[in-house]
């Protein structure tokens, strides 16, 4: 990540609205970035959008990616030399209780960001981001690598996975990589691990619940304690995504295409060693008891090989799983404690990019 590169850049960011876009806002003006962001209204309240005041670092306009004619328009005035497209319903089990809305977002919201791309006729850098969910999960114990199957069981994940073939299908058709010297776009898509950090509170996610929990002295209740994730930082799997944009700014050909972005072997982890490590912090014991409840299912183990991203774009997590979950934990404690929301993450955006300099 160079984040001189980014300087006076024009960057249009779909979902900006949200816990990592609010991040990628602070990031991106941190560099000195010219800012766009296109989404809802936050989704949750409190809102990291709302307490760090991200709506005066950013042209921000509340619309939604299935409306075309509208983001069609604000992109086209916008006039971005890259789009990052991460506005997305993000949430499995809300997945199962609103499909219709899933796709439509995901997979429709997808068609129009990368439409709205095209009816530009500019040059542009374009990130489309998914998740590590879109592979077929096999239960495998080795790491999904970005030439492995497609699938997805639950609607989020397999959404996520028809966005990917979005992707696909309007690079093959109208931003195939040997051409760009003609259309001037250029893509990839980026599937990241779970991301965790400071300033989340999406409903029914694993750091939100632990962090409510822990304030209150209590246990968090599990719906899968064993299930293994590939978890990282929030930081590093923006990092990730503002390495690839740079990199396919210099060369489409090279880095067009699927990358993935997550920890080592060793960063996936059951859910239970997350909540142990995190209620250590607050002195709760016990750190978490199993639910009851009868639960759509998830998949029980997922893991990434991101062997692709270290070699060809020199990406790896700064932050070690422990690391991260301490940044999270003082992140919490001390915007409990009354600081500033922002304040807190411009410490963790100076201190990570302190590392990177290192």
């Amino acid at each position: 990540m160079n984040p001189s590169f980014w300087r006076g850049k024009r960057v249009f960011v779909t979902g900006h609205t949200g816990f990592k876009g609010s991040w990628l806002c602070m990031l991106l003006d941190s560099f000195g970035a010219q800012v766009c962001g296109y989404a809802l209204p936050p989704p949750t309240r409190p809102s990291l959008f709302d307490l760090a005041l991200i709506g005066d670092l950013v042209d921000s306009t509340i619309g939604d990616i299935r409306d075309l004619g509208s983001l069609t328009t604000r992109m086209a005035e916008a006039a971005p030399d890259v789009v990052l497209h991460m506005a997305a319903q993000s949430v499995v089990l809300a997945s199962y209780e609103d499909p219709v809305d899933t796709y439509s977002t995901n997979v429709l919201g997808t068609v129009h960001v990368l439409e709205a791309v095209r009816r530009m006729h500019r040059p542009c850098t374009v990130i489309n981001v998914t998740t590590d969910k879109c592979y077929k999960n096999e239960g495998w114990v080795w790491g999904y690598r970005e030439s492995d199957e497609l699938g997805g069981r639950d609607p989020y994940s397999n959404s996520k996975a028809c966005a990917e073939l979005v992707g696909l299908s309007y690079g093959e058709s109208f931003f195939p990589p040997h051409g760009w010297s003609d259309h001037r776009v250029a893509l990839a898509s980026a599937r990241a691990g779970n991301v965790i950090g400071g300033g989340d509170w999406t409903a029914r996610q694993l750091i939100p619940e632990a962090m409510s929990a822990f304030a209150q002295g209590r246990p968090v209740v599990l719906r899968h304690p064993q299930a293994v994730r590939p978890w990282q930082h929030v930081l590093d799997c923006l990092a990730g995504y503002l390495s690839l944009a740079e990199a396919l700014s210099g060369d489409p050909q090279a880095f067009s295409g699927a990358w993935n972005f997550g920890p080592s072997m060793d960063g996936a982890r059951p859910v239970s060693y997350i909540v142990e490590t995190l209620a250590a912090h607050w002195q709760v014991l016990p750190a978490w008891t199993q639910d009851e409840v009868r639960h759509a299912p998830e998949e029980s183990q997922l893991k990434l090989d991101v062997s692709k991203a270290a070699a060809g774009l020199g990406w790896r997590c700064r932050l070690s799983l422990d690391a991260a979950l301490a940044w999270v934990a003082s992140w919490y404690q001390q915007h409990q404690s009354g600081r500033h929301a922002r304040d807190l993450c411009r410490e963790q955006i100076d201190a990570y990019v302190a590392i990177g300099s290192a």
